[in-house]
């Protein structure tokens, strides 16, 4: 079924469990995602981001994700994630995302406040969630990579000014994590997350999951983490399961196809469970 951010993250923050987002560019990470959820009767958030436009563009994403949410017997919310531009975030709620994530972190912080505001003055208007970000979470590498990450960490006091004037569904934060694949393991702020949980009562988010521990995983989601985001893992899981088949003497795309699904279900249904939001369907 086709929900909203809320209906699958609320009850995670009661719960205290993570529901996992995970990027979906084509049909068959779509099917990973949503089928995996199923089996493990999960709630779950799939969509795209705004910097994987160039791979699938939105309304092809749109033309598969949506159709399959509303199919499935568990609640699937379709987010447009790292929604950079207005136009972009407002063609994904056309199209009929019902979440988006308005990242304004690079801005200063009053526009910040200012452009996510009015975002979700028309989402909210329309039944649709938004997450946002405050501070800054970068990339492990290339143009995005921060020279001094923690010179962009949520400020725990600004993180409630910020979320009381934005009327935000959820808060992404920056606590040590970053996308992409890390070089070292990560040092997540733990304090600083159960700080920021405190002091708002909205669920918070964890940008740049792919690589961190299990024990990292668990103890975030124990100080207030509700939301996971996934891809890297889901993207090399892919791969690798298209190798292991071509090894085993695959020949054609359908022969691919199956050993690339199942690859990818097995990091999504480890992610589940690690998460602990299997059987959390409603």
């Amino acid at each position: 079924m086709l929900v909203n951010m809320n209906d699958v993250l609320l009850p995670a923050k009661k719960g205290k469990y993570g529901v996992g987002f995970f990027n979906a560019v084509n049909v068959e990470m779509a099917r990973a995602v949503i089928e995996t959820a199923e089996e493990l009767h999960a709630p779950v958030m799939i969509g795209t981001a705004e910097v994987l436009l160039p791979t699938m563009s939105l309304d092809k994403v749109a033309d598969y994700l949506i159709p399959m949410a509303k199919a499935a017997s568990v609640p699937v919310c379709v987010h447009y994630d790292h929604g950079l531009t207005f136009e972009k975030c407002m063609e994904a709620l056309k199209l009929g995302f019902t979440s988006i994530m308005y990242d304004c972190s690079t801005d200063t912080y009053e526009n910040n406040i200012a452009r996510v505001e009015e975002m979700v003055r028309i989402c909210h208007a329309m039944g649709v969630t938004v997450e946002a970000e405050l501070g800054h979470v970068g990339d492990n590498e290339g143009a995005g990579k921060l020279a001094n990450p923690s010179d962009y960490f949520t400020d725990p006091n600004v993180a409630y000014d910020y979320v009381s004037r934005t009327h935000v569904d959820s808060l992404a934060v920056a606590v040590g994590n970053a996308h992409g694949d890390y070089k070292f393991p990560p040092r997540l702020d733990f304090g600083r997350i159960e700080t920021i949980a405190g002091k708002c009562s909205l669920p918070l988010v964890l940008h740049g999951g792919s690589g961190l521990s299990d024990s990292d995983f668990r103890t975030a989601v124990q100080k207030g983490i509700c939301k996971i985001n996934i891809f890297t893992d889901l993207d090399k899981a892919g791969k690798a399961g298209i190798e292991k088949a071509l090894a085993a003497g695959a020949g054609k795309v359908t022969e691919l196809i199956p050993a690339e699904i199942e690859a990818m279900k097995e990091t999504v249904r480890n992610k589940i469970l690690l998460f602990g939001s299997d059987g959390k369907a409603v």
